[in-house]
């Protein structure tokens, strides 16, 4: 081990003076042979001016040395020190906003100023003050050229930032967009990440949510659900909303307050519409579902009280026209006595079965806790950090 260390500082001593021998030698060569030999031809002087720049160049560097040591050791002070500087000045933000994206991009734009800080003093200190200048003027150019040229990748990340600050919506709500139905899964720098309620991952640029009209089902638990029903113009309409309004009165699942409503809606062809309007807890209990629940009970009390459900009128036109023959034949009273028991028929047996089944109990919680689930079960399809 100590043969190995002598080796290498024997190397080291002989290189440092093969060096000082390639400086210095020349110049007294070029000294010894001056007063000899004044009016040597001019090429034979060239590599003497050679060598004269080199050695020129090499003092110069000599004499810089300490400015340049100083102002690489500013640079190098300003690169470490950007990180700690910056987290300890965006500390107060905290106080004003809690987006996390707003705090990256403030720490990252005060480090990179430090950093550029330290870039201009070294290149000053190094005798380069245009340069420096020109780095400076030309940062703000690259800049305005960049975000010209990235101006949609601006525009969504300038987004993303005004949505984690007025944050109009938060990590599993409910929302639509552009159509667009489902769970907030994940925001990121450039998009937003829904789920919709047939698990499909939909990923939707900030600019354009931030654009358009954002609609969040989950800010406000309570919503309200409503669908049309016809009865015939031979049933009495108040009769039919007084046994709607029975049954909804009658179901824990709708809310009492706002109270739940069956009102005209149009006059149809062959049917008056009702339309039956009511609330729900939306966190608990699934709209879809309730809506099936009741447009079935609603259904079947008709149906008990002999209010009709006609189906839309059709008109069948014969170009030619239809013949009619009228044969006169005698009053059968068994055709008299089927028609009677046609007006007086019975309930079908699925009316009675729905009517007499009081156990069956309907599933209607919410789907949304389900696909909230799948959401965090599935693959992030675009890797990023949540900024919400």
């Amino acid at each position: 081990m100590q043969t190995h260390t002598r080796v290498s500082q024997i190397s080291v001593s002989l290189l440092f003076t093969a060096i000082c021998y390639a400086i210095f030698m020349p110049i007294a060569y070029a000294q010894a042979q001056a007063p000899e030999a004044p009016a040597r031809d001019a090429i034979s002087t060239q590599p003497l001016d050679v060598w004269a720049d080199v050695i020129n160049l090499w003092q110069q560097f000599v004499l810089a040395l300490p400015m340049l040591s100083l102002g690489l050791v500013f640079f190098v002070l300003c690169y470490l020190l950007a990180k700690p500087v910056s987290t300890l000045l965006v500390r107060p933000i905290g106080y004003l906003s809690q987006s996390q994206l707003i705090k990256l991009v403030t720490r990252r734009t005060i480090s990179l100023l430090i950093i550029l800080l330290g870039l201009y003093v070294f290149l000053r200190f190094a005798g380069l003050s245009e340069f420096a200048i020109a780095i400076v003027s030309g940062t703000g150019v690259m800049g305005l050229i960049l975000g010209f040229a990235f101006r949609d990748i601006a525009e969504n990340f300038i987004s993303s930032l005004l949505l984690s600050v007025q944050k109009p919506f938060k990590i599993d709500d409910v929302i639509e967009v552009q159509g667009q139905l489902g769970i907030v899964k994940q925001v990121t720098a450039r998009a937003t990440t829904l789920v919709d309620f047939d698990g499909n991952h939909i990923q939707i640029p900030n600019a354009t949510i931030y654009k358009n009209i954002i609609r969040n089902l989950t800010a406000n638990p309570k919503m309200r659900g409503k669908f049309i029903i016809g009865i015939g113009y031979d049933s009495s309409i108040l009769d039919a909303q007084q046994l709607a309004t029975k049954v909804l009165a009658a179901q824990p699942t709708i809310l009492q307050d706002p109270e739940p409503q069956v009102l005209v809606d149009t006059l149809g062809s062959s049917t008056v519409n009702l339309q039956v309007y009511f609330w729900i807890d939306a966190q608990q209990y699934s709209l879809l579902k309730v809506s099936s629940m009741l447009m079935r009970l609603i259904m079947r009390e008709f149906e008990k009280n002999n209010i009709s459900m006609p189906d839309d009128a059709r008109e069948i036109i014969f170009p030619q026209g239809v013949p009619v023959h009228q044969l006169a034949e005698p009053e059968d009273p068994k055709a008299v006595q089927l028609e009677n028991n046609a007006v007086n028929k019975p309930l079908s047996p699925a009316i009675e079965h729905d009517m007499q089944d009081s156990e069956h109990v309907d599933d209607l919680s919410s789907d949304t806790h389900d696909i909230r689930q799948q959401a965090k079960q599935a693959r992030d399809p675009e890797q990023g950090q949540n900024i919400l």
